[in-house]
């Protein structure tokens, strides 16, 4: 089953969480976090961006996110991870309820075949207005597209992980979620993206969040 959040109470704090993770397998840097902290707190249509990092760590990184969203209250939650080898922003449209690491996180686990919540439901959609979005980052000139699956690592992980704790009513009623991977930086590998760049896309992309309640009619499907 396929769970989606309620709509958005207008009573929710006017904040927008912006997360990004550490280095890991080996990089020095995460593209994700230095979006993320270049953009904190910005303004975005009467929202305060509030960046933190999360830890690459199955399980850390969930526990870490409850307690900011407990902390903050944001009326959205905008996840951002690296994911080396993609050439373009995309929007992540679902998160699924496994762990599956091809590669250890940075504690060293490597889960195989678990659930990130047992018991819990298959997946989860995001609930942010995906295709507005990616209409706004491409106006902004910037490669993006929508993405059918965030993998099985970390970003997966935290993506059905957020989905599931705004379906359990952590934080405002009615806040919006979802995730939201990110090439390499210049300099890590190719294919890949100037900072700068992914920067201006994502705040692109918080701006049409904000002001997109539902989302557009956009072809961006994929065959395979």
């Amino acid at each position: 089953m396929i769970h989606a959040p309620h709509p958005l109470s207008p009573r929710a704090e006017r904040v927008i969480l912006l997360t990004g993770f550490d280095p890991f397998g080996g990089d020095t840097l995460n593209p994700s976090w230095l979006i993320a902290q270049a953009l904190h707190r910005q303004r975005i249509a009467g929202h305060t961006v509030v960046a933190a990092q999360l830890p690459t760590v199955f399980g850390q990184s969930l526990h870490r996110l409850a307690a900011l969203v407990q902390a903050h209250q944001p009326v959205m939650t905008v996840c951002l991870g690296q994911a080396g080898g993609r050439g373009a922003l995309s929007m992540e449209r679902i998160g699924i309820n496994i762990n599956d690491a091809r590669i250890p996180d940075n504690t060293g686990m490597q889960p195989i075949d678990t659930p990130v919540v047992p018991e819990g439901p298959a997946a989860y959609f995001a609930s942010l207005p995906i295709k507005a979005m990616l209409r706004a980052v491409q106006r902004a000139g910037v490669p993006c597209e929508v993405s059918q699956t965030a993998g099985t690592f970390v970003c997966n992980h935290v993506l059905y992980g957020l989905m599931h704790l705004l379906a359990q009513g952590t934080g405002p009623a009615g806040a919006r979620g979802g995730f939201v991977h990110v090439p390499w930086a210049s300099g890590q590998g190719t294919p890949h993206l100037p900072l700068r760049d992914m920067v201006r896309g994502i705040h692109a992309a918080l701006w049409a969040a904000v002001l997109a309640p539902q989302d557009i009619a956009l072809q961006a499907g994929a065959i395979h």
